[in-house]
């Protein structure tokens, strides 16, 4: 598939999929409030700030792939306000994804946003987890696209050979991610170990043992 048709497919999906009428964020009420990321004022977004240029509505970060080497195999790239403060008040976002063969992006959740993938590269494997526990799976590949309801548990899995990338849009200027592990064996402070053996029925030292892999590195 070439450059301009991905471009165009997610313009279409930035415009159609992500638009006012499925906005997650609150209604702007003005024709722009680019994000004063360094003030210390505290709202429900960001302030605006008065001083705007078109770099606040741009963002190269996720042209090229980004780095796999780490224990998951997987790196998330945002594309958010924190990255493009012109996107205060506008309630979309994107992300791209890029995989290793073997590669996870692990169960998580977007408390603020559904997310819908575009496969740039490679196959994956790709689910999300109802409130009635059911899984809803599917084998997704290049030019496919697949949505992920806001808030629910799902994963994404490069089973393949080779990389795989994905395009992700929100419906939120900034989605928020909580990874499940990472929530639970790695919070600060730390979640009480007896808290966790009976929510997974297991020992203290199985419990310990996970939560000693999620310890930052000295």
């Amino acid at each position: 598939m070439s450059d301009m048709a991905v471009c165009s497919l997610l313009l279409i999906m930035a415009l159609l999929t992500l638009g006012n009428t499925v906005s997650a964020d609150p209604d702007m009420l003005q024709d722009l409030c680019v994000a004063d990321l360094t003030s210390g004022v505290k709202v429900n977004g960001y302030p605006c700030k008065s001083n705007v240029t078109a770099e606040d509505f741009f963002f190269a970060g996720i042209a090229k792939p980004g780095a796999t080497n780490n224990s998951m195999g997987a790196l998330v790239t945002g594309a958010n306000v924190q990255r493009i403060p012109g996107l205060n008040t506008l309630g979309v976002s994107l992300a791209r994804i890029d995989y290793a063969p073997g590669g996870l992006n692990p169960p998580h959740t977007h408390p603020r946003a559904t997310e819908v993938v575009f496969v740039l590269e490679g196959e994956l494997d790709v689910g999300f987890i109802t409130t009635a526990n059911v899984l809803i799976s599917k084998s997704i590949k290049q030019g496919d696209v697949f949505a992920f309801p806001k808030g629910l548990v799902h994963f994404q899995k490069n089973n393949g050979k080779v990389p795989a990338a994905v395009i992700s849009a929100f419906n939120s200027q900034l989605p928020g991610t909580q990874s499940i592990a990472a929530t639970l064996f790695a919070a600060t402070p730390p979640v009480p170990d007896n808290v966790l053996t009976k929510a997974f029925m297991v020992g203290t030292k199985e419990v310990q043992k996970i939560k000693s892999r999620f310890a930052p590195k000295s």
